[in-house]
């Protein structure tokens, strides 16, 4: 046994052996997570995409030379089954099964694709590549660049009771700081993952009292879990080696702990067929990632693919020139900043968030800005992955009468626009249309003048 296992966790394996969610997992509970593979026509989705040698990508994303692992329907439901890749890296020895055992799970609790991902022959350079599984791509038919692909999370559950936090040496928040030891030692590899000498907590997972929580081993603290995919994306438009670590304009491995069950993600398309893909799941995430990782746990997840051509209404803001990740749920909208510069991201997603307002229901730039200042919060998706995040959370809340007030207008003008239709011509002005102008002036007056108002099919709760 490794230096490094013992002290990740082997010393306190006394007091997680007596934990009732810890190893030794009951056959009742093995039995509630949805490990195993299973046929298309189990799947919630109208597809389904197990993370087989086959399906998948280790360390790097889709471009343009890549080739889809299914085409579907604009609109159609796709089940992923992915793989976390924590447990098969380089520096926990490549092997899942030599890996999980030490903190006593069986080998039939371990995912039959991890082991296969492990032993395959896939070209993985732990200091050079990314350590994400990326699963995919799958094409959506008609996808063309300068569309918006929007991505809804529709399930996402748990494969395995046990997930992994890690600490690796020069990465994270404090590089240089953490892990406190002495560091990688000469001849670190595979096969001597010790001298690597990072730091890699199991921890367990179970539903308590119908709630998910998580447990750091010997230490007597637990957590709520809140599942989510921390990449997300499309492929990116070059030929070159795209590597999963940094997010970028299409999405990836971008971290944004809100973007989990009944959450959207709108990416713009760069490439034919848009080539969505999915990895790195997270059980639980603070904002910022501080130690390097999440909790990271295999999810299995249900999303359904939509493509929205260019200059639609539905595609949030600017509809005709989209280029940044934007994210929203039944509460938020939830713009993004991106930049190796944690300052420069604030920046981007604060410039974000003034041109969706902006674009969206035509406010005052500078009353925008006031807006964002008194009443909403920008938090750090994480630092750890080269380019930094941040993003914005503006409250649906706080726009329902302005909703309402466009949703009056367009009603308004639509109703005009047929009366014209009707009579052949503009409306005579006479007195008994003299109400309808009046209501026509009293609501663009009311929404500031702006006349730029979009239909939209989300709902404001």
């Amino acid at each position: 046994m490794s230096d490094l296992k013992k002290k990740v966790g082997v010393s306190s394996m006394a007091v997680l052996m007596s934990l009732p969610f810890a190893a030794g997992v009951s056959a009742e509970q093995e039995s509630s997570f949805t490990k195993n593979t299973i046929t298309p026509e189990e799947a919630d989705g109208d597809h389904y995409i197990p993370s087989t040698v086959e399906n998948i990508q280790w360390g790097d994303l889709p471009n343009l030379e890549s080739e889809a692992v299914k085409t579907i329907q604009s609109g159609e439901t796709v089940t992923f089954d992915t793989v976390s890749h924590e447990g098969i890296l380089e520096d926990q020895g490549r092997d899942p099964v030599e890996f999980f055992e030490e903190y006593g799970i069986e080998e039939d609790e371990i995912l039959e694709e991890a082991k296969d991902i492990a032993a395959s022959d896939i070209d993985h350079d732990f200091d050079d590549h990314g350590p994400h599984v990326v699963t995919g791509p799958v094409a959506i038919e008609g996808a063309e660049p300068g569309d918006v692909l929007k991505i809804e999370v529709l399930d996402l559950e748990p494969r395995v009771p046990y997930g992994v936090i890690s600490n690796r040496h020069y990465k994270g928040a404090l590089p240089g700081e953490f892990p406190e030891n002495e560091g990688p030692q000469e001849g670190a590899d595979e096969d001597n993952p010790e001298l690597y000498n990072n730091i890699s907590t199991f921890t367990p997972i179970e539903k308590v009292d119908g709630e998910w929580r998580g447990e750091i081993p010997g230490e007597d603290v637990t957590f709520p879990l809140d599942p989510f995919m921390g990449m997300m994306g499309v492929a990116s438009a070059t030929e070159e080696y795209v590597s999963s670590v940094p997010p970028s304009e299409t999405g990836g491995n971008i971290d944004i702990n809100e973007l989990g069950e009944d959450s959207s993600l709108y990416l713009p398309i760069q490439v034919e067929g848009g080539m969505f893909y999915t990895g790195d799941p997270h059980f639980s995430q603070g904002d910022g990632e501080v130690a390097l990782t999440a909790l990271e746990g295999s999810l299995r997840g249900t999303f359904r693919l939509t493509v929205l051509k260019n200059g639609e209404d539905a595609i949030p803001g600017d509809s005709e020139d989209f280029t940044q990740p934007f994210g929203e749920t039944d509460d938020f909208w939830i713009p993004v900043g991106l930049d190796e510069d944690l300052d420069e991201a604030m920046k981007e997603a604060t410039r974000e968030s003034i041109d969706f307002l902006d674009e969206e229901f035509g406010m005052d730039r500078a009353k925008a800005l006031a807006y964002l200042s008194a009443a909403t919060d920008y938090e750090v998706s994480q630092v750890v992955d080269q380019t930094k995040g941040i993003h914005s959370l503006i409250r649906k809340s706080d726009f329902e009468e302005k909703i309402a007030l466009n949703a009056a207008a367009m009603a308004a003008a639509d109703e005009q626009e047929e009366e014209e239709t009707e009579e052949g011509g503009l409306l005579p002005n006479t007195a008994s249309n003299m109400p309808l102008f009046a209501l026509l002036g009293a609501l663009t007056a009311l929404a500031g003048g702006v006349f730029l108002f979009k239909r939209k099919n989300r709902s404001v709760s």
